[in-house]
Protein backbone atom coordinates (compact mmCIF):
# COMPACT_ATOMS: atom_id res chain seq x y z
CA UNK A 1 0.00 0.00 0.00
CA UNK A 2 3.21 2.21 -0.58
CA UNK A 3 3.87 5.02 -3.30
CA UNK A 4 6.55 4.73 -5.67
CA UNK A 5 5.69 7.89 -6.80
CA UNK A 6 6.87 10.34 -4.19
CA UNK A 7 6.62 13.96 -5.31
CA UNK A 8 3.53 15.54 -7.06
CA UNK A 9 3.72 16.47 -11.10
CA UNK A 10 4.40 20.14 -12.05
CA UNK A 11 0.85 19.76 -13.60
CA UNK A 12 -0.71 18.73 -10.00
CA UNK A 13 1.69 21.18 -8.61
CA UNK A 14 0.49 23.88 -10.99
CA UNK A 15 -3.41 23.03 -10.38
CA UNK A 16 -3.15 23.30 -6.72
CA UNK A 17 -1.53 26.47 -7.51
CA UNK A 18 -4.58 28.15 -9.23
CA UNK A 19 -6.90 26.83 -6.86
CA UNK A 20 -5.59 29.17 -4.30
CA UNK A 21 -7.61 32.09 -5.66
CA UNK A 22 -11.12 30.45 -6.21
CA UNK A 23 -13.63 31.70 -4.46
CA UNK A 24 -17.19 30.32 -6.20
CA UNK A 25 -16.30 26.71 -6.75
CA UNK A 26 -19.30 23.87 -5.50
CA UNK A 27 -18.17 20.56 -4.10
CA UNK A 28 -19.49 17.13 -3.28
CA UNK A 29 -19.72 16.49 0.44
CA UNK A 30 -21.35 14.00 2.70
CA UNK A 31 -23.55 16.31 5.16
CA UNK A 32 -25.81 15.08 8.67
CA UNK A 33 -28.88 16.69 9.35
CA UNK A 34 -30.51 14.36 11.76
CA UNK A 35 -28.68 12.87 14.31
CA UNK A 36 -31.25 10.25 15.62
CA UNK A 37 -31.22 8.78 12.07
CA UNK A 38 -27.32 8.06 12.50
CA UNK A 39 -24.89 6.48 9.19
CA UNK A 40 -28.32 6.05 7.77
CA UNK A 41 -29.31 9.82 7.50
CA UNK A 42 -26.41 10.66 5.66
CA UNK A 43 -26.81 12.71 2.53
CA UNK A 44 -24.53 13.34 -0.28
CA UNK A 45 -24.41 16.87 -1.40
CA UNK A 46 -23.20 19.88 -3.35
CA UNK A 47 -21.54 22.53 -1.07
CA UNK A 48 -19.37 25.67 -1.48
CA UNK A 49 -15.91 24.95 -1.12
CA UNK A 50 -14.39 26.21 1.86
CA UNK A 51 -11.92 28.95 2.18
CA UNK A 52 -8.89 29.05 4.21
CA UNK A 53 -9.27 31.21 7.22
CA UNK A 54 -5.89 32.92 9.59
CA UNK A 55 -3.76 30.06 9.97
CA UNK A 56 -5.61 27.19 7.92
CA UNK A 57 -4.86 25.69 4.76
CA UNK A 58 -7.22 24.12 2.41
CA UNK A 59 -6.64 20.76 1.48
CA UNK A 60 -8.12 18.75 -1.44
CA UNK A 61 -9.07 15.82 -0.01
CA UNK A 62 -7.48 12.49 -1.47
CA UNK A 63 -8.94 10.23 1.42
CA UNK A 64 -10.92 10.36 4.44
CA UNK A 65 -11.55 8.13 7.83
CA UNK A 66 -14.69 8.10 9.60
CA UNK A 67 -15.33 7.29 12.93
CA UNK A 68 -19.33 6.41 13.22
CA UNK A 69 -19.41 7.35 16.65
CA UNK A 70 -18.90 10.84 15.79
CA UNK A 71 -22.28 10.97 15.13
CA UNK A 72 -23.03 10.79 19.09
CA UNK A 73 -20.90 13.50 19.65
CA UNK A 74 -22.12 16.62 20.85
CA UNK A 75 -19.33 18.75 18.44
CA UNK A 76 -20.82 16.95 15.24
CA UNK A 77 -24.27 18.80 15.86
CA UNK A 78 -23.39 21.88 17.69
CA UNK A 79 -20.63 24.59 17.87
CA UNK A 80 -18.30 25.76 20.79
CA UNK A 81 -21.24 27.87 21.94
CA UNK A 82 -23.96 25.43 21.57
CA UNK A 83 -25.33 26.49 18.65
CA UNK A 84 -26.79 24.39 16.05
CA UNK A 85 -24.36 23.94 13.08
CA UNK A 86 -25.93 21.48 10.66
CA UNK A 87 -25.90 20.26 7.63
CA UNK A 88 -22.56 19.59 8.95
CA UNK A 89 -20.20 17.11 7.30
CA UNK A 90 -18.80 14.91 9.39
CA UNK A 91 -15.30 12.81 9.08
CA UNK A 92 -12.53 13.82 10.97
CA UNK A 93 -9.50 12.37 9.40
CA UNK A 94 -7.98 12.92 6.00
CA UNK A 95 -4.88 12.84 3.79
CA UNK A 96 -4.52 15.16 0.36
CA UNK A 97 -2.49 18.18 -1.21
CA UNK A 98 -2.61 22.13 -0.02
CA UNK A 99 -4.32 24.14 -2.57
CA UNK A 100 -4.49 27.69 -0.57
CA UNK A 101 -3.20 29.26 2.53
CA UNK A 102 -4.69 31.20 4.88
CA UNK A 103 -3.19 34.81 6.70
CA UNK A 104 0.09 33.95 8.42
CA UNK A 105 0.00 30.36 7.82
CA UNK A 106 3.64 28.97 8.66
CA UNK A 107 5.07 25.87 8.00
CA UNK A 108 3.45 24.17 5.10
CA UNK A 109 2.98 25.20 1.46
CA UNK A 110 0.76 24.68 -1.58
CA UNK A 111 0.91 21.43 -3.47
CA UNK A 112 2.44 19.88 -0.23
CA UNK A 113 1.16 16.18 0.67
CA UNK A 114 -0.35 16.31 4.07
CA UNK A 115 -2.15 14.46 6.44
CA UNK A 116 -3.79 14.84 9.76
CA UNK A 117 -6.83 15.28 12.27
CA UNK A 118 -9.20 18.06 11.76
CA UNK A 119 -10.85 20.34 14.35
CA UNK A 120 -13.94 18.42 16.15
CA UNK A 121 -16.70 21.79 16.08
CA UNK A 122 -15.94 22.31 12.12
CA UNK A 123 -17.00 20.67 9.00
CA UNK A 124 -15.06 18.06 7.82
CA UNK A 125 -12.99 15.93 5.48
CA UNK A 126 -15.53 13.64 3.85
CA UNK A 127 -15.71 16.33 1.05
CA UNK A 128 -13.48 17.05 -2.00
CA UNK A 129 -12.33 19.84 0.32
CA UNK A 130 -11.86 20.70 3.55
CA UNK A 131 -10.07 23.72 5.56
CA UNK A 132 -7.83 22.87 8.49
CA UNK A 133 -5.84 24.31 11.41
CA UNK A 134 -2.30 24.22 9.40
CA UNK A 135 -1.11 22.72 13.11
CA UNK A 136 -2.93 19.74 12.97
CA UNK A 137 -1.53 18.42 9.41
CA UNK A 138 2.01 16.33 9.32
CA UNK A 139 3.66 16.12 5.98
CA UNK A 140 2.83 13.10 4.12
CA UNK A 141 5.91 11.11 2.64
CA UNK A 142 5.05 10.28 -0.88
CA UNK A 143 5.64 6.80 -0.53
CA UNK A 144 2.54 6.52 1.60
CA UNK A 145 -0.20 6.21 -0.47
CA UNK A 146 -3.42 8.51 0.66
CA UNK A 147 -5.62 5.34 1.64
CA UNK A 148 -2.58 4.85 4.26
CA UNK A 149 -2.45 8.31 5.54
CA UNK A 150 -6.07 9.19 6.00
CA UNK A 151 -6.45 5.55 8.15
CA UNK A 152 -3.92 6.75 10.57
CA UNK A 153 -5.00 10.40 12.03
CA UNK A 154 -7.60 8.92 15.21
CA UNK A 155 -6.30 5.19 15.46
CA UNK A 156 -2.50 6.16 15.49
CA UNK A 157 -2.91 9.48 17.80
CA UNK A 158 -5.26 7.27 20.43
CA UNK A 159 -3.12 4.55 20.38
CA UNK A 160 0.00 6.53 21.23
CA UNK A 161 -1.08 8.88 23.77
CA UNK A 162 -2.99 6.34 25.50
CA UNK A 163 0.25 4.51 25.31
CA UNK A 164 2.80 6.78 26.15
CA UNK A 165 1.67 9.75 27.65
CA UNK A 166 -1.24 8.64 29.86
CA UNK A 167 -0.17 4.94 30.24
CA UNK A 168 3.34 5.68 30.51
CA UNK A 169 4.11 1.97 29.10
CA UNK A 170 8.05 0.79 29.27
CA UNK A 171 9.81 -2.24 27.92
CA UNK A 172 9.22 -5.86 29.99
CA UNK A 173 5.38 -4.19 31.51
CA UNK A 174 2.57 -6.23 30.28
CA UNK A 175 -0.81 -4.21 28.49
CA UNK A 176 -4.31 -6.22 28.33
CA UNK A 177 -5.50 -4.54 24.96
CA UNK A 178 -9.08 -5.00 24.45
CA UNK A 179 -10.55 -5.26 21.17
CA UNK A 180 -7.28 -5.62 19.54
CA UNK A 181 -8.35 -6.97 16.02
CA UNK A 182 -10.03 -2.85 15.88
CA UNK A 183 -8.56 0.11 14.49
CA UNK A 184 -7.59 1.15 17.52
CA UNK A 185 -6.71 -2.03 19.42
CA UNK A 186 -4.49 -3.19 16.18
CA UNK A 187 -1.81 0.40 16.67
CA UNK A 188 -1.95 -0.49 20.37
CA UNK A 189 -0.84 -4.03 19.99
CA UNK A 190 1.82 -3.01 17.52
CA UNK A 191 3.04 0.18 19.07
CA UNK A 192 3.19 -1.87 22.68
CA UNK A 193 4.95 -4.66 21.09
CA UNK A 194 7.56 -2.25 19.42
CA UNK A 195 7.79 -0.56 22.82
CA UNK A 196 8.75 -3.82 24.31
CA UNK A 197 5.83 -4.57 26.15
CA UNK A 198 4.25 -7.97 26.65
CA UNK A 199 0.56 -7.66 24.80
CA UNK A 200 -2.19 -9.73 25.70
CA UNK A 201 -5.18 -9.06 23.20
CA UNK A 202 -8.96 -9.60 23.70
CA UNK A 203 -11.56 -9.62 20.86
CA UNK A 204 -14.30 -12.12 19.39
CA UNK A 205 -12.89 -15.78 19.00
CA UNK A 206 -12.80 -15.17 15.13
CA UNK A 207 -10.07 -12.61 15.55
CA UNK A 208 -7.69 -14.41 17.21
CA UNK A 209 -5.10 -14.88 14.30
CA UNK A 210 -5.84 -11.59 13.21
CA UNK A 211 -4.66 -10.55 16.75
CA UNK A 212 -1.75 -12.78 17.38
CA UNK A 213 -0.41 -11.92 13.67
CA UNK A 214 -0.38 -7.68 14.82
CA UNK A 215 2.12 -8.98 17.99
CA UNK A 216 0.02 -10.08 20.81
CA UNK A 217 1.75 -12.65 22.43
CA UNK A 218 -1.28 -13.85 23.77
CA UNK A 219 -5.19 -13.84 23.28
CA UNK A 220 -8.46 -14.13 25.06
CA UNK A 221 -11.89 -14.90 23.66
CA UNK A 222 -14.18 -12.71 25.41
CA UNK A 223 -17.04 -14.80 24.95
CA UNK A 224 -15.56 -17.90 25.76
CA UNK A 225 -12.40 -16.99 28.16
CA UNK A 226 -12.73 -16.32 31.15
CA UNK A 227 -11.08 -12.73 31.53
CA UNK A 228 -9.72 -12.70 34.99
CA UNK A 229 -7.57 -15.97 34.12
CA UNK A 230 -5.58 -13.18 32.82
CA UNK A 231 -3.99 -12.06 35.98
CA UNK A 232 -2.41 -9.09 36.69
CA UNK A 233 -0.82 -6.71 33.90
CA UNK A 234 0.62 -3.16 34.32
CA UNK A 235 -1.66 -1.65 31.72
CA UNK A 236 -5.12 -1.99 30.43
CA UNK A 237 -6.12 -0.16 26.94
CA UNK A 238 -10.04 0.24 27.52
CA UNK A 239 -12.02 0.45 23.80
CA UNK A 240 -15.21 -1.54 24.89
CA UNK A 241 -16.00 0.09 28.59
CA UNK A 242 -19.21 -1.40 30.50
CA UNK A 243 -18.50 -4.59 32.30
CA UNK A 244 -15.84 -5.39 30.62
CA UNK A 245 -13.91 -2.37 31.67
CA UNK A 246 -15.42 -2.86 35.34
CA UNK A 247 -13.77 -6.17 35.46
CA UNK A 248 -10.60 -5.02 33.48
CA UNK A 249 -10.16 -2.89 36.99
CA UNK A 250 -9.56 -5.42 38.88
CA UNK A 251 -6.43 -6.80 37.05
CA UNK A 252 -4.40 -3.72 37.08
CA UNK A 253 -1.54 -4.27 39.73
CA UNK A 254 -0.45 -2.00 42.13
CA UNK A 255 0.80 1.16 40.57
CA UNK A 256 -0.47 0.38 36.90
CA UNK A 257 -3.19 2.46 35.15
CA UNK A 258 -6.31 1.82 33.11
CA UNK A 259 -6.62 4.01 30.30
CA UNK A 260 -10.26 4.09 28.66
CA UNK A 261 -10.96 6.01 25.33
CA UNK A 262 -15.02 5.46 26.08
CA UNK A 263 -15.55 8.01 28.70
CA UNK A 264 -14.87 7.76 32.54
CA UNK A 265 -14.07 4.13 33.85
CA UNK A 266 -16.89 2.87 35.98
CA UNK A 267 -14.32 1.24 37.92
CA UNK A 268 -11.04 2.20 39.45
CA UNK A 269 -7.71 -0.23 40.47
CA UNK A 270 -7.47 -1.00 44.02
CA UNK A 271 -3.66 0.82 44.02
CA UNK A 272 -2.92 1.94 40.42
CA UNK A 273 -4.69 4.72 38.29
CA UNK A 274 -7.87 5.21 35.76
CA UNK A 275 -7.57 7.99 32.98
CA UNK A 276 -9.90 8.56 30.05
CA UNK A 277 -8.95 10.99 27.41
CA UNK A 278 -9.65 12.90 24.27
CA UNK A 279 -7.45 12.34 21.49
CA UNK A 280 -5.65 15.22 20.27
CA UNK A 281 -4.00 16.06 16.93
CA UNK A 282 -0.25 16.33 16.91
CA UNK A 283 1.98 16.44 14.34
CA UNK A 284 5.28 15.32 16.05
CA UNK A 285 3.57 12.39 16.83
CA UNK A 286 1.69 11.82 13.43
CA UNK A 287 5.28 12.06 11.81
CA UNK A 288 6.10 9.31 14.27
CA UNK A 289 3.49 7.10 13.38
CA UNK A 290 3.75 7.64 9.82
CA UNK A 291 8.17 6.90 10.05
CA UNK A 292 7.19 3.50 11.65
CA UNK A 293 4.43 2.95 8.45
CA UNK A 294 7.56 3.71 6.36
CA UNK A 295 10.01 1.31 8.32
CA UNK A 296 7.56 -1.61 8.35
CA UNK A 297 7.12 -1.40 12.21
CA UNK A 298 3.56 -0.30 11.68
CA UNK A 299 0.69 -1.94 9.37
CA UNK A 300 -2.81 -0.16 9.44
CA UNK A 301 -6.34 -1.99 9.57
CA UNK A 302 -8.23 -0.77 6.65
CA UNK A 303 -11.06 -2.57 6.23
CA UNK A 304 -13.45 -1.35 2.98
CA UNK A 305 -12.05 1.50 0.60
CA UNK A 306 -15.12 3.01 -1.24
CA UNK A 307 -15.73 6.02 -3.40
CA UNK A 308 -17.41 9.18 -2.25
CA UNK A 309 -20.31 8.43 -4.11
CA UNK A 310 -20.58 5.31 -2.14
CA UNK A 311 -19.89 6.76 1.19
CA UNK A 312 -23.34 6.30 2.61
CA UNK A 313 -24.18 2.35 1.80
CA UNK A 314 -20.37 2.01 3.31
CA UNK A 315 -21.31 3.44 6.85
CA UNK A 316 -24.46 1.02 6.37
CA UNK A 317 -23.19 -2.12 5.51
CA UNK A 318 -25.10 -5.17 5.13
CA UNK A 319 -22.34 -7.55 7.32
CA UNK A 320 -20.00 -6.58 9.63
CA UNK A 321 -16.58 -5.03 7.89
CA UNK A 322 -13.18 -5.72 9.78
CA UNK A 323 -10.95 -2.56 9.60
CA UNK A 324 -11.26 0.84 9.71
CA UNK A 325 -13.53 1.99 6.52
CA UNK A 326 -12.19 4.67 4.44
CA UNK A 327 -13.82 6.97 1.94
CA UNK A 328 -11.41 7.46 -1.32
CA UNK A 329 -12.31 10.99 -2.71
CA UNK A 330 -9.94 10.82 -5.56
CA UNK A 331 -8.84 7.52 -7.30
Amino acid sequence: MLRADCFLSRTEQGSATRRSGRFDNRMKAIVVTDQAAGTAGMMLVERPEPQAAINDVVVQVHASGFVPTELAWPSTWTDRLDRDRTPSIPGHELAGVVTALGYGTRGLSVGQRVFGLTDWTRDGTLAEYAAVEARNLAPLPGDVDFTVGASLPISGLTAWQGLFEHGRIRAGQSILVHGAAGAVGSMVTQLARDAGAYVIGTGRGADRQTVLDFGAKEFVDLENDVLEDVGGVDLVFDVIGGDIGKRSAGLIRAGGTLVSIVGPPEARPADGLAVDFVVESDRAQLIEIVQRVRDGRLRTNIGNVSTLDDAVAAFNPTARIKGKTIIRIRP
